[in-house]
Order: structure tokens, then sequence, then C-alpha cells
């Protein structure tokens, strides 16, 4: 499980909420958001990582300024399902001389807009439309065409406050072509969508959406995560 805070909503009232589950089985703490340019990210980031414990702490990059050597790694996006040379490439080299002087942990992922046909804000910011969940062929040719480029991680991603997440049905068929984690999120605010995420082949579900509105939603996710790990005998 990863919690995904954008930083465009940070605020230091969070710290808190954070402090209290590092010592949880959260996998992952996610930053990053497709609105945010502000000077301060590495301030966000250097807060969030002093208060998550052991916890690791990932960039999940919405452009170039997202970059802080106070994560300990960054999803090196691309994002395939569209075809805006500015997130295909462009932002990418922008960022490239700074993360090659940091100490990140780069991880090269095959990033793709999933969904029922809902433009959310990473569409309107990105100028592209996603791929809808009935096309599944052709989110597998874009997830393979990731996988032959070399990117290790396939992030499906229905976008922040989706109604539609990605189907059971698209995760399941992706799985069976990837040898790499697959990490799904967007429009994921219930236990059930996690469930049937999991049971699909999801490696990492990310939720965050859901947490802003109900804080409470997190420590819910991570009961049932231990429960669902338990029921799997995986520690």
């Amino acid at each position: 499980m990863a919690w995904l805070i954008d930083p465009a909503k940070f605020d230091k009232n969070l710290i808190p909420h954070i402090k209290s589950i590092r010592d949880s089985q959260l996998d992952f703490i996610f930053i990053g958001g497709s609105k945010y340019r502000e000077k301060n990210f590495d301030e966000i980031v250097f807060e969030i990582k002093n208060s998550a414990g052991n916890i690791p702490v990932l960039i999940f990059p919405g452009s170039k300024v997202q970059v802080s050597n106070h994560a300990d790694g960054i999803l090196f996006l691309s994002l395939l399902s569209g075809r805006n040379p500015e997130f295909l490439i462009s932002q990418q080299i922008a960022a490239a001389e700074s993360i090659y002087h940091s100490d990140l942990e780069v991880l090269p992922t095959a990033y793709l807009l999933v969904n029922d046909g809902e433009l959310k804000s990473v569409h309107r910011e990105s100028n592209t439309l996603p791929i809808l969940n009935k096309s599944i062929k052709e989110v597998v040719k874009t997830a393979l065409a990731g996988k032959f480029l070399g990117m290790d991680l396939c992030f499906m991603d229905a976008g922040s406050g989706s109604t539609s997440s990605v189907a059971t049905e698209v995760i399941q068929e992706v799985k069976k072509y990837l040898d790499g984690p697959l990490i799904v999120g967007g429009g994921i605010d219930n236990l059930q969508k996690i469930h049937l995420g999991f049971e699909a082949g999801a490696d990492v579900i990310v939720i965050g959406n859901q947490i802003e509105k109900d804080p409470h939603f997190l420590t819910e996710v991570l009961s049932f995560k231990d429960w669902y790990n338990q029921s799997l005998h995986v520690n």
C-alpha cells in the first residue's frame, strides 16, 4: 500500500498523522501532484521524510520541479498513454541532471492513465486523454512498450478523485505480460476496490484523495492490509 500526498494540499497539520503511522505496515509514501509548481517542494519532502520513520518516501513527480534529495527514490515516469512529448520525454530531460547529482534511487516507470473516460486534473495538466478501460488490448500493448523500453515498473492511474478506477479485468490482463511490479491508483475510495485490485494482480495500490476526505480511512486500509496479508500467510 502507498499513501499519496499532494504537495499542493500539504500543511503541517498533516505531520502528526504521518507520525502516527510511522511504525505501521504502510509500504510507501508517495509525494507528488500534477498541479504543484511551487519552490518549497524540497522543504515539504524533508518534513514528510523526517516524520515517516522507516517508511520509504518516493517522489511521484508531476513536473521537473518535483525533485528532492530528501526522498529515498523517485518514480522516473514517462506518460506512455498520451502522445504529448512534454510528458513523454521533455520534462524528464529537464530533470535528469538534478536527479543524476542526487542520491535518489531512480525507478524507471511506465505511466498509463486508464479509466472510463473521465477527465481529471492529471489529464488537463498533461493535455492527454486516458485509455479507456474497455480498450484492454491497447492498455496491454502500451504496458508492453514500457517493458520493452526497459522500464522496471508500470503504474496504471485512473486519476486522483476519479469515479472510475482501473478495471480489474485490465489489471488481470496487464499483469500477465509484466515481470516487474504493477502499481494501481486513482478512484480507489473503499476497501472493496482495494481487495479487488490485489486479487486482480496489483502489487501496490495507491490511495490519496480519499484520505484527504477522511483521514481515518488510512487506519481502515492498514487494518485491512494486515488481515489480507494474514489470509495469504504473508508478513
